[in-house]
């Protein structure tokens, strides 16, 4: 059985639809490119998954479980965890609090919760988690602000850790970054796959989505045109997809 199943997923807004019948599915583990020209339906589609957007008809399973109907926060808890491409960082705060932004666990004192912010355990489960993906981040107490695009990746990628997610989805990771920072971030999808975490990577960069993706899905005008296994297809075919020559 797979992780994720999209069956015949439709959305309208009024007369326009923008989701024809989309039908495709995500192994446990797996890294799966969603590629598509702008208008194609990818934030669309990616709404619907993760209860932002209730689909118009269709169906979305997660490990067999319908999902379709469920807000985002309840979603969320089942192992979906999207990251997007403002990272919807705080620069002024550190690392550390960074992962566990809005979140911050609490001291306890006799299993009862005192209300104070557990500093300690933030910087100490912050780490853990940095240490988990490899990311090159010298402590969990530099400022966001302070770190490179690359840098600040691997601390969204550590925050959606803490949910212990089945499912990331990631949005453009490695736009506007330099070469070797793209490097880091894909080594760190590599990473998650690893663990065992299924990720759906939206990207322009084609040369990204051969690098990591197993499987390369293409959509246009909100209708699957291609689902093909990277090793078959070309950089050539899949842009041929996306821009309707074929």
């Amino acid at each position: 059985m797979s992780l994720l199943e999209l069956a015949a997923v439709a959305k309208r807004f009024g007369t326009v639809e923008a989701l024809r019948g989309v039908t495709f599915a995500v192994e446990a583990g797996s890294v799966v490119a969603l590629v598509g020209d702008n208008g194609a339906g990818k934030s669309t589609l990616m709404k619907c998954i993760t209860g932002i957007y209730r689909p118009s008809g269709g169906t979305i399973t997660l490990a067999g479980l319908r999902i379709d109907q469920l807000e985002p926060g309840a979603i969320r808890k089942r192992g979906v965890e999207m990251i997007y491409q403002d990272l919807a960082l705080a620069p002024q705060q550190d690392v550390a609090a960074n992962i566990f932004l809005g979140r911050e666990p609490t001291t306890r004192t006799f299993g009862l919760p005192l209300g104070r912010i557990d500093h300690a355990r933030i910087e100490r489960e912050a780490a853990r988690m940095i240490e988990r993906l490899g990311a090159r981040i010298p402590s969990v107490h530099y400022q966001v602000g302070q770190l490179s695009g690359g840098q600040r990746q691997s601390v969204a990628i550590a925050r959606a850790l803490t949910f212990e997610p089945k499912l990331v989805i990631m949005d453009e990771p490695t736009a506007a970054l330099a070469v070797r920072e793209v490097d880091h971030v894909l080594e760190l999808i590599r990473e998650l796959q690893r663990q065992g975490i299924a990720v759906i990577l939206i990207s322009h960069r084609l040369t990204d989505v051969f690098a990591v993706c197993d499987r390369i899905v293409a959509l246009r005008q909100g209708r699957v045109i291609a689902d093909e296994l990277t090793a078959s297809t070309t950089m050539t075919q899949v842009v041929a997809h996306i821009v309707g020559a074929t």
